[in-house]
Formats: structure tokens, sequence, C-alpha cells
């Protein structure tokens, strides 16, 4: 008991039992009370309010183990055998880890090996598929136009001929050969001791009609070939010919049945000659169109020379009269003043008929056309027109978006020859390497400039870099440097 006026014990922040059992008082506790019960009964009392005490004291020594065992207050032993009994857990927790990763070791080793075995068999496949694929390359003749243009250049001629007279003649000369070839048996060839049901007459008869067919179907793929010949086509049409050939001689295989060499070189020769035929005649067609150009811009020019030696000789025929007038009246000075006016129409009419007796004579010029063709390229041509400049405006009509550009202006009494030796300085800078009527190069003003300056005896009228390109600019290209 606590003496009245003594301080209570301070109260420790542990378990809720040992908090109670601390802060009952004894007195409380049951059968300490005194009424009516006997001695035996207040004994009786006590001994169940003691065991009720010391089981109240047990769980809390419990719960106060436990909380010291939490904030490290255990005997050292007691340390001892936890740290053992954690180190045993820790060992065991390592074991199963090991054991583990040998496990996912063991399993990844062989996700491994199924991979290789899978990349093997891939590799085995993709190699049996590219195998396939170069069979069939080899098997397959490219006849798109767009990726055979792709590769074509100037057209060689397989038989170089005179003209397309002479390739057509020569064509009519193939096909009577191989027409005779065909009459005589000789365009296809297969055994000849074939027997249907044990006789021969059946099998040599079934052998021919098979033969027929085949060569039937040979040259109908042939003569399609002719009919769509292009020049660029030739050498896919030769191979189609040839995989057709052994077409034919792998289905007629069992009766050794094949397309004579003598029958297929002479269709391969057809065409061959068909494709130099069709090559010679466009470019005689386009020889011709350039000749009419030629004459065409001839006639012009022949025009505009003879309307100025008219009118020149209208101004001599005038200033001849007033000299005279003038003259009659005794005016020198003016007569002296119009004769000189004379001598210079004089020659200016000797130039005119010069330039209509020397063809060549013109001027040279060199022109772009920045918003149509883009930057770096210019077209070199002549006119033989009084003013070369309606020549320019010619090119740039409705044609073309915009208008050309002129870079520059020369007079030559050669003026054709100058030109083809412009043309044969940047040949290999020709846009169209096919067609030469068409003379657009892929170079600079500056270049031009510097190959006429090599060239002695020209004489350049007018030079620009910078093309104005006005109505290009105007329409939204970009501004022309400052």
């Amino acid at each position: 008991m606590t003496a009245p006026g003594t301080p209570a014990p301070p109260v420790l922040e542990v378990n809720p039992d040992l908090q109670q059992l601390l802060t009952t008082p004894i007195r409380s506790l049951p059968g300490s009370e005194t009424g009516g019960f006997g001695r035996k009964h207040r004994l009786e009392a006590q001994v169940t309010a003691a065991e009720e005490l010391a089981f109240r004291l047990q769980r809390a020594l419990i719960a106060t183990v436990g909380e010291l065992h939490a904030l490290g207050a255990l005997e050292a032993s007691e340390l001892t055998v936890e740290i053992e009994r954690r180190k045993a857990l820790i060992e065991h927790l390592d074991s199963e880890a090991a054991s583990r990763k040998e496990s996912i070791t063991a399993q990844a080793q062989d996700q491994l090996h199924q991979i290789g075995l899978q990349a093997t068999a891939a590799n085995a496949e993709l190699h049996r598929v590219n195998a396939e694929l170069e069979r069939a390359r080899q098997s397959l003749v490219v006849t798109r136009d767009e990726a055979l243009l792709q590769e074509v250049g100037v057209y060689e001629y397989t038989h170089p001929l005179e003209d397309a007279v002479a390739y057509k003649a020569k064509l009519e000369s193939i096909k009577t050969d191989y027409k005779a070839l065909a009459k005589g048996d000789k365009a296809i060839s297969s055994v000849s001791n074939w027997q249907v049901n044990g006789s021969a007459a059946a099998g040599r008869k079934m052998v021919r009609e098979f033969s027929k067919l085949m060569l039937r179907a040979y040259n109908a793929d042939a003569d399609n070939l002719v009919r769509t010949m292009r020049p660029y086509k030739l050498r896919s049409a030769v191979d189609r010919l040839q995989k057709t050939r052994e077409t034919i001689t792998r289905l007629g295989s069992t009766m050794d049945m094949h397309i004579t060499d003598a029958y297929h070189r002479l269709r391969v020769q057809e065409l061959q000659l068909t494709a130099d035929y069709r090559a010679k005649t466009e470019e005689e067609k386009e020889r011709i169109r350039e000749q009419r150009a030629r004459e065409r811009e001839e006639e012009k020019a022949q025009r505009e020379l003879l309307k100025e030696q008219e009118k020149l000789e209208k101004e001599r025929a005038h200033l001849r009269s007033a000299i005279a007038k003038l003259e009659d009246n005794g005016d020198t000075a003016a007569a002296a003043e119009l004769t000189a006016k004379l001598e210079a129409i004089d020659t200016a009419f000797e130039n005119v008929l010069a330039r209509q007796a020397n063809s060549a004579t013109g001027y040279v010029y060199v022109i772009s056309n920045r918003g149509a063709f883009g930057a770096n390229m210019v077209k070199i041509g002549m006119t033989r027109r009084l003013e070369p400049l309606d020549r320019v405006n010619e090119l740039g009509d409705a044609s073309v978006p915009f208008r050309f550009d002129v870079h520059a202006m020369v007079f030559s009494e050669d003026a054709r020859g100058l030109e083809s030796r412009l043309h044969e300085t940047f040949a290999e800078h020709r846009v169209n390497k096919v067609n030469l009527r068409r003379e657009f190069f892929h170079v600079t003003p500056q270049q031009v400039r510097g190959a006429l300056a090599k060239l002695a005896g020209e004489h350049l009228l007018e030079y620009t870099d910078e093309p104005e390109a006005y109505e290009w600019r105007a329409s939204g290209g970009e501004p022309r440097p400052a």
C-alpha cells in the first residue's frame, strides 16, 4: 500500500495488462472486502484472487519479455540463440536462392539451346527460299517497260544497215529462211521410234501432231514478240523466247522434243532486225522532223530577209530621189547628209543579201527556264532570224509555264558550226541522249561562256549569269539575289 501523501510511482508505457496490474490497489482485488463471509470463504476468495493475480503477472511478464526482446534487452545467451536462428534462416534463404538460380540458369540454357536450334532451322529455310527465289529469277523474264527504260541508253544496232528499207528486205529474207525450215520439218526435232499401243505408225502420228502443237506455241510467242517489239525491249524479248524454247524442251523431254538451233537462231535474228528496223525508222522520222523544223525556221528567216530587203530598197529609192531633188535645188549640204544615210542603207542592204546567200549566218543563243526546268540547265540553239529574240519568244509559248531567259547571244557567220561545236563540248551533259533535237544540257551559263571564250572569231553580243525569271519569281519562286 502507498502511504498517504507519498507520490505515486511513475507509470511506464508498457502493455495494458502490466499497466493495469501496476495501477490497481491491492484492496480492490476480489475477496479483500470485509462483509458477511466466513473465514473459509475469505481464504478461498484470497486464493482465487492470488491465482488471478499470478495469471495476470504471467501474462504481463510474457508481454514485458516480448517488449524487452523488441527493445534489445534480452540476455546475451538469448541474443546468441536469436542470432544463430537468424543465421540459419539466412543460410536457408541463400541455399534456396542458389537452388533457384541454378534452376533458372538451367532453364535459360535450355531455352537458348532451343533458340539456337530454331535459328539453325530458320537459316536453313532461308537458304532454301533464297535458292528457290534464284531459280525463279532465272526463269523470269523482266518485261516491265519502266524497268527496261531505266537501263536503256543510246540504241546500238545489232545488224547495222544503211536505212529502214535495207532492214525490211533483210527481215523478209529471214522470214523466208525459217519458213523453209518449218516446211522441211527442220524447225523442231523429236524421236522417231515412238509407239502407241504397239503401233509405230500411230506413235509417229502422235509425235508429229504434238511437234506441230509445240512449234505453233513457240511461233505464237515469237510472232507476238515481233509484233510488240520496241528497241529497248530487245534483250528481254530474246530472253523470253529462249525461256519458251526451254519450256518446250522440258515438256517434250519424254519424246526428246526441242526447237532446233537453226530455227531458233533465225527467229532471234528476226527479233534483232525488227528492233533495228524500228530504231532506224524512228531515227529517220526524227531526222525528217528535224529537217522540216529547220526548213520552217529557214523559211521564216528568208521571209524576214526578203521583207527587210524590200524595205531597204524602198528606203534607197526614196533617198536617191530626195538627193536628186536637193542637188537640182543646189542644196549640197542636205544632199551630202542624205548621201551618208544612203551609204548606211546600202551597207545594210548588202548585209541582207549576204545573209540570204549564206545559210550558215545567224545567232547562237543560250537560254534557260528556271521555273520549268530548274537551275543549271540551259538550251543551246541557233536561229537565222533577223531578230533572234523572236525565236526565243516562240520557244516560250504556251507549251512551257514560263518564258525563257537569255544568258548569251552570239552572232556568227557559221552559226550552225558554232552550235555543233558547243553541242559536242557538252555532249556528256546532254539531258536527252536519244533525241538530239532536244538541245538541253545540264550545264551553267558560266560553263558555256568559258567554252565560247576558247573559240576565236565569235562575237558575244550579250551575256547574263543570273536569269531574270520574272514570271517564275512573281509566281512564288525564290527571289532574285541582290
